[in-house]
């Protein structure tokens, strides 16, 4: 899941957001970010959409767009503008990863996907793949996805999504990829209409710092560390 989304990084560009200084995920040819209006990237992002099972509709509307990219005419909006592909983008990395759907219901919504994570988690807190921690008491990990609220009026903590689970809310989450002194290095889709790297400021114990990110939870990914997989193997 980390190699995907840190590769998908790379192809697009290897653009960094967030706090200065260089990135601890290695990107051998940086160069200009690639973006999604760009022709060429189609077909990347025509995949991402693939991966949801609500994302159809994106599908058709953009098809007309690519068709006028590559007569050079001018559309509004341009080329993958609308709707937001984040979620598609963290959708499609669980699926490529070999994820399924039980664990990690792939969703063109942040806020439902995530209603899915936590709904696991409250039923059967000890397998879970994912648990919701407070970005203020938890240190984030590679592998957890680290999301905020977009909405006008956010959540104050996540425990009040559970009164409104199951309705809209937009938010956006990115894939934890590295972690070191100071910092966390995430990768998210649709970040500057691409896929960025973004680099967020920690404490000294590894937490967020609250800042221009405002996490408002971070899901602690168990995949892999959970009953079956967790029973040391017999010898």
């Amino acid at each position: 899941m980390i190699r995907l989304a840190v590769n998908e990084w790379r192809d697009w560009g290897c653009a960094i957001g967030g706090l200065p200084g260089p990135s601890l995920a290695a990107c051998e040819n940086p160069g200009v970010a690639r973006l999604e209006n760009a022709p060429e990237n189609f077909p990347r992002v025509l995949a991402y959409w693939r991966a949801v099972p609500n994302g159809e509709g994106a599908i058709p509307a953009n098809r007309g767009r690519y068709i006028a990219a590559l007569r050079g005419e001018a559309t509004s909006p341009g080329l993958w503008a609308e709707p937001y592909w984040s979620a598609a983008f963290i959708s499609w990395v669980m699926s490529a990863a070999g994820v399924d759907a039980p664990e990690f219901a792939p969703d063109a919504s942040h806020s439902r996907y995530l209603d899915h994570l936590d709904t696991l988690a409250a039923a059967w807190p000890g397998l879970a793949p994912f648990l919701p921690r407070d970005p203020l008491a938890y240190a984030p990990q590679a592998g957890d996805l680290v999301c905020r609220d977009r909405s006008r009026r956010p959540l104050a903590s996540w425990s009040e999504r559970a009164r409104e689970r199951g309705q809209f809310r937009p938010m956006h989450c990115d894939i934890v990829v590295a972690a070191g002194p100071g910092v966390v290095e995430a990768v998210g889709g649709n970040v500057s209409d691409s896929v960025t790297l973004t680099r967020l400021q920690t404490d000294e114990a590894g937490r967020l710092v609250p800042g221009e990110f405002r996490a408002i939870v971070v899901m602690e990914n168990r995949l892999g560390r959970t009953p079956p997989w967790s029973v040391e193997p017999r010898s």
